[in-house]
C-alpha cells in the first residue's frame, strides 16, 4: 500500500509517525483534562512560577519541598504561553513522553535489542505510563526522561566515536536530567551495565569515564535526601518502618511494578498500603525470588540470560530510589505509585517485546489492548473528581483520597457530600486534623456552629500547633459572642507565627466585639501591613474609623479611601461595604454622597433577598438625611 513510498522513508520515518499518531490517538482524552491533586502547588499557586525571577529563584531556593528546577523553569515559561489553562500542559507533557519514546527506539536499534520499534511504541502506549503523562506535576517525569535517554546516547555516541563533546553533552544532560528530578540517579549503574552489553565485560576504562557521573549522582542523592529530611521534620512523619521491614518491603515493590508492567490492570491513583510484618520469615520470600531469579539470570548470561539479566537489573536498579529505603512523602498514603516506575519500566517492555517480535499479529494485538486501556485510563485524570472517584472504587479505605474528594465538594458547594467524605476519612484516621478542620468548617457553612466548634477543639487535640483550626474555632467562638475564648486561639497563632494576618483580624474583630475600638483600630492596621490587599479587613476598619464615638480614633478621610479600595475590589457590588462607604462619606460632611451609597446598598440588599439589611439601612439614611454621621 506504501510502495510508491522511498524505502529509506519507509524504514525511518513512516514508523515514525506512525508511532507519534498511535500515540497521540491513545492520549487524546487528556486534551480536555483539568488540573488535578498538586497540580495547585506545582503550578496554579506557585509563586516561583507567577513571578517575573521566578525561574532564576527555583536554582537557588532551599527553603522548596522538592529540587527540581529544571521542571519549575519549564513551567515558569509556559505559565507566559498558556496561563491557567490546562490544555497547553497536557499537550507538552503529552509530546515530551512521544519524543522520549522515538529517543527509545532509536536507542533501542543501537543497542541491537531486537523489537526495538515495538517496545517503543508499547512503552508510549502503557497505561500505566498515564499517570506520567496526564497529571501536569508529573512534568518531572516526562521532562527528565528526555534529557536521560539523550544523555545515553550521547554517551554512546561518544563510546562509538572517541569524540569527548559527545562525553561533555551526555554529562551536561544528564546533569539536567537529574535538576529534572532526581529519581534518575542510577544513570551511572546503567552506563557500566551498558559496557558490558555491548562488550560482554566492564573494562577500567568504563569505570573512569563514569566518575563524573557517579558524583553528579551522589550529589543529587545527597540533594534528594536532605530534602525529603528536612521536609518530614517540619511537617507529617512519612514512615517510621525498621530497616528489616524496608528490606522485606523492596521484594514486594519490585514484584508489584513487574506485574503492573506486565498486566496493567487495576490501576490506582493510590494503592493500598501494604503493613508489613518484618518478624514474619514469609515477609522476605518475594525479594528471595527476585535475587534467585537475577542469579540464575547470571548464571545463564551466555545464553538465554543474559538479555533478561541486562533487562531485569536495569530495571531493579532503575527503582532503588522508591524501593522504600528513602522516605518520600506520597508514602505516607502508599508504598506504590504508578509514575514511580516510568524510567524502570523500559527493562520489562523491551525483554517482553523481544520475545514477540516474531509474531506481528501478536505485537498489533498487544498495542490495540494497550492503546484502548490507556485511553480509558485517561479518562480518569480528567479532573479532580473523576480522579478520586476512580481511586475510591480501587482503594475505598483510602483516607487520603475520601479528604480530597471533601475539598473538591466543599469547593463546588456541596456541603453535605463534603461532610459526608470528611466523616469517612475521619473512620479511617481518626487523628487526621486536617479532616476534623475541614469537617468544621463545612457545618459552620450550614449553620451547625456548635457542632463545628466540636471539631475544631478535636482537629486540636489531634495537632495542637495547627494555626488554620486555631483560626477557624476563634472565629466560630466569636460568632457565638466568646470573644474572650476566641482571643485565646488568635493569640496562640501569633506565638507559632508572629505574622500571621488571620490572626491579627481575628483579634481586631474580637476586640470590635468587645467594644475595644482603639485595639481592634491597630489589629486591623497590622493585618492591612502584612495583607494589604483584603476588602473584609479595609471595611471594618473603614466603619470603625468612620463610626467610633471617640472622636480622636475617628478619621473620615481615610476610612473613605479605605471603603472606597474595598468597593472596587469588589467590584462596586456588596452592599455592606457600599452601607459602610456612606458612613465615611457622612463622616466626612459628604452627605449628598453617603446618601447616594446608601441607596445602592438597600438596592442590592434587596435583590439579594436581605430584607433585614436594607431595613437597617434606611434607619441609617434617615440620619443622612437629617444631616448626622452615624456616631452622633
Amino acid at each position: 500500500m506504501v510502495d510508491f513510498l522511498p524505502s529509506s522513508w519507509r524504514r525511518d520515518w513512516l514508523p515514525g509517525f506512525f508511532l507519534v499518531a498511535v500515540t497521540l490517538a491513545a492520549y487524546q482524552p487528556i486534551w480536555h483534562a483539568g488540573f488535578i491533586w498538586d497540580d495547585d502547588a506545582m503550578l496554579l499557586n506557585n509563586a516561583l512560577i507567577h513571578q517575573a525571577g521566578g525561574w532564576y529563584r527555583a536554582w537557588f531556593n532551599r527553603a522548596a519541598d522538592d529540587f527540581v528546577p529544571v521542571t519549575i523553569t519549564s513551567l515558569w515559561l509556559e505559565w507566559r504561553l498558556w496561563g491557567a489553562n490546562p490544555l497547553g500542559y497536557h499537550l507538552d507533557n503529552l509530546l515530551l513522553h512521544v519524543g522520549s519514546a522515538l529517543l527509545l527506539w532509536h536507542l533501542l536499534l543501537r543497542l541491537k535489542i531486537p523489537g526495538a520499534w515495538l517496545a517503543a511504541a508499547v512503552f508510549a502506549v502503557h497505561p500505566v505510563n498515564v499517570e506520567s503523562v496526564a497529571w501536569i506535576t508529573q512534568r518531572k517525569n516526562t521532562l527528565t526522561m528526555l534529557f536521560f535517554l539523550t544523555a545515553l546516547r550521547c554517551y554512546l555516541t561518544f563510546e562509538d566515536s572517541g569524540r569527548r563533546r559527545w562525553y561533555w553533552l551526555s554529562t551536561g544532560l544528564y546533569f539536567l536530567a537529574l535538576m529534572g528530578k532526581t529519581a534518575v540517579v542510577p544513570l551511572p549503574i546503567v552506563l557500566l551495565g551498558l559496557a558490558w552489553w555491548r562488550r560482554g565485560r566492564i573494562e577500567r576504562k568504563d569505570v573512569q569515564r563514569n566518575l563524573i557521573f557517579i558524583a553528579l549522582a551522589a550529589a543529587g542523592s545527597f540533594g534528594a535526601i536532605w530534602i525529603q529530611h528536612r521536609a518530614n521534620i517540619v511537617g507529617e512523619v512519612v514512615r517510621t518502618d525498621s530497616f528489616w521491614r524496608r528490606l522485606a518491603g523492596a521484594g514486594w515493590v519490585l514484584w508489584f511494578y513487574l506485574g503492573k508492567a506486565l498486566l496493567p490492570l487495576n490501576l490506582s491513583f493510590v494503592y493500598p498500603r501494604w503493613e508489613i510484618p518484618a518478624g514474619n520469615p514469609l515477609s522476605y520470600v518475594p525479594l528471595v525470588f527476585w535475587v534467585a531469579g537475577l542469579w540464575m539470570c547470571w548464571r545463564c548470561r551466555d545464553g538465554w540470560g543474559q538479555g533478561a539479566l541486562f533487562a531485569l537489573g536495569y530495571f531493579s536498579v532503575m527503582l532503588v530510589p522508591v524501593l522504600g529505603f528513602l522516605n518520600i512523602y506520597f508514602m505516607r498514603f502508599s508504598l506504590v505509585a504508578d509514575h514511580w516506575q516510568y524510567f524502570a519500566i523500559i527493562g520489562p517492555i523491551a525483554l517482553a517485546t523481544a520475545l514477540i517480535i516474531r509474531k506481528p499479529a501478536a505485537g498489533a494485538a498487544l498495542l490495540l489492548v494497550l492503546g484502548v486501556l490507556t485511553w480509558k485510563q485517561c479518562g480518569v485524570y480528567a479532573n479532580a473528581e473523576t480522579l478520586w472517584q476512580a481511586t475510591l472504587r480501587q482503594n475505598p479505605n483510602c483516607w487520603m483520597a475520601h479528604y480530597n474528594f471533601g475539598l473538591v465538594l466543599f469547593q463546588e458547594g456541596r456541603m453535605d457530600d463534603a461532610m459526608s467524605q470528611y466523616e469517612q476519612t475521619l473512620e479511617i484516621k481518626p487523628d487526621y486534623a486536617k479532616a476534623d478542620n475541614n469537617l468544621g468548617l463545612a457545618l459552620a457553612q450550614t449553620g451547625r456552629m456548635d457542632e463545628a466548634i466540636r471539631h475544631f477543639q478535636a482537629a486540636l487535640q489531634s495537632e495542637p500547633a495547627n494555626t488554620d483550626s486555631h483560626i477557624n474555632l476563634g472565629t466560630a467562638l466569636l460568632q457565638k459572642g466568646r470573644a474572650d475564648e476566641a482571643m485565646g486561639h488568635f493569640q496562640k497563632v501569633l506565638e507559632l507565627s508572629a505574622d500571621s494576618a488571620d490572626a491579627h483580624y481575628g483579634l481586631g474583630n474580637a476586640f470590635s466585639q468587645k467594644g475595644m475600638t482603639a485595639e481592634a483600630i491597630l489589629q486591623y492596621q497590622k493585618t492591612l501591613q502584612i495583607k494589604p490587599v483584603n476588602p473584609e479587613v479595609q471595611n471594618n476598619l473603614a466603619w470603625l474609623l468612620a463610626t467610633c464615638p471617640e472622636a480622636s480614633l475617628r478619621n473620615g478621610s481615610k476610612a473613605v479611601e479605605l471603603a472606597r479600595q474595598a468597593n472596587d475590589l469588589t467590584g462596586g457590588g456588596n452592599p455592606v461595604i457600599l452601607h459602610t462607604l456612606a458612613a465615611a462619606f457622612a463622616e466626612t460632611g459628604r452627605l449628598g454622597d453617603a446618601l447616594q451609597s446608601v441607596q445602592k446598598a438597600i438596592a442590592l440588599a434587596q435583590t439579594a433577598g436581605r430584607q433585614d439589611l436594607a431595613d437597617k439601612f434606611r434607619v441609617e439614611m434617615k440620619r443622612y438625611q437629617a444631616g448626622l454621621p452615624l456616631h452622633q
